[in-house]
């Protein structure tokens, strides 16, 4: 079976939703953590798979979070160009260094996504030495996220949006609108999860890799934007109950294609990523034995998703700053 066939079967579940374009989309990032697992070695993929569901569905949970919770916001992104030119290469690896030389205002200001998942990574090692499944599954959720969310360049610059090019809304068309048209035919199997000697290095190659790719992510959408009409750039169509208006397929097509496969590239190496970070977290925690473990959460973890989903539908947007949609 052809590896486009085996994407489209894994996509089946997630093909008919739709919500509205954060970090890497409601689609990419359930996508992802469901790709992920299929990385996980025989002794983890057996609990994981017992919990795909889980994981697919709170993939998003953190994005649901950054409208209600000021202080989540900045654990989606990093502005490196706020720092200055090659910052990413001379930040300071430590959260605690970081403050020192920035200050935390700054920091929070401009985002914490690397430092964040280091702490994430110590925080699923230590639910693993515990045992824990119901901390396991939830840190495995959020985990998969910001790793994912470090993969797109948008979240390393403070243009985002491209707010400051006359570019608005490119955010949505990189990380949304090309995966949810194009993904079926993405080749994203990226082989086996491999342990990382260095998660905190992973994670800031992650950032290194998505920055560097900035300039061609606004350049070829401007190109490419001189060449289409208004009535051709952007179309309309039916999402649910709603018209909206979206870059029309054929835009997006052209920019898929002048990005050289950027985006496809972009959620392998996020998948293979994700795979990376769970693996090594449950070899640092000594390797526990995942089939002793309870194989699904448990009734006060559904319970307590289920309030927070509510909180979340019923609490009033706060302002966040920075990465905005």
């Amino acid at each position: 079976m052809k590896k486009p066939v085996l994407l489209l079967l894994l996509c089946l579940p997630l093909l008919f939703c739709y919500h509205r374009a954060q970090a890497w989309g409601f689609f990419g990032h359930r996508l992802l953590n469901r790709l992920a697992v299929y990385t996980l070695p025989p002794a983890m993929v057996g609990f994981y798979k017992a919990n795909i569901d889980y994981l697919t569905t709170n993939a998003t949970r953190p994005d649901s979070r950054r409208m209600v919770v000021p202080t989540e916001a900045p654990k989606h992104f990093l502005d490196v160009d706020r720092y200055g030119d090659s910052a990413a290469y001379k930040m300071p690896r430590r959260y605690a260094d970081a403050v020192a030389r920035y200050g935390e205002d700054s920091l929070l200001r401009h985002g914490i996504v690397p430092w964040n998942v280091v702490t994430m990574k110590n925080q699923l090692t230590a639910a693993f030495q515990a045992r824990d499944t119901d901390r396991i599954l939830h840190l495995s959720a959020d985990l998969g996220h910001y790793i994912a969310d470090a993969c797109v360049p948008l979240h390393t610059t403070k243009n985002y949006n491209g707010q400051l090019t006359n570019q608005r809304g490119i955010h949505g068309l990189w990380e949304s609108r090309l995966p949810e048209l194009l993904s079926p035919d993405y080749d994203l199997f990226s082989g086996k999860a491999q342990y990382l000697e260095k998660p905190t290095d992973a994670i800031w190659a992650a950032i290194i890799r998505s920055h560097a790719a900035v300039d061609s992510v606004f350049r070829f959408e401007k190109e490419l934007t001189a060449q289409f009409p208004e009535d051709r750039k952007y179309g309309y169509e039916q999402r649910g109950t709603q018209t909206v208006r979206t870059y029309s397929r054929e835009f997006s097509k052209a920019y898929h294609t002048r990005l050289n496969g950027q985006v496809e590239r972009q959620m392998r190496y996020a998948a293979a990523l994700i795979g990376n970070f769970w693996y090594t977290c449950w070899v640092n925690a000594g390797s526990p034995d995942l089939g002793k473990l309870p194989r699904t959460p448990s009734e006060n973890e559904k319970l307590r998703l289920e309030r927070e989903a509510k909180a979340a539908a019923a609490a009033p947007v706060v302002s966040v700053p920075g990465h905005d949609e």
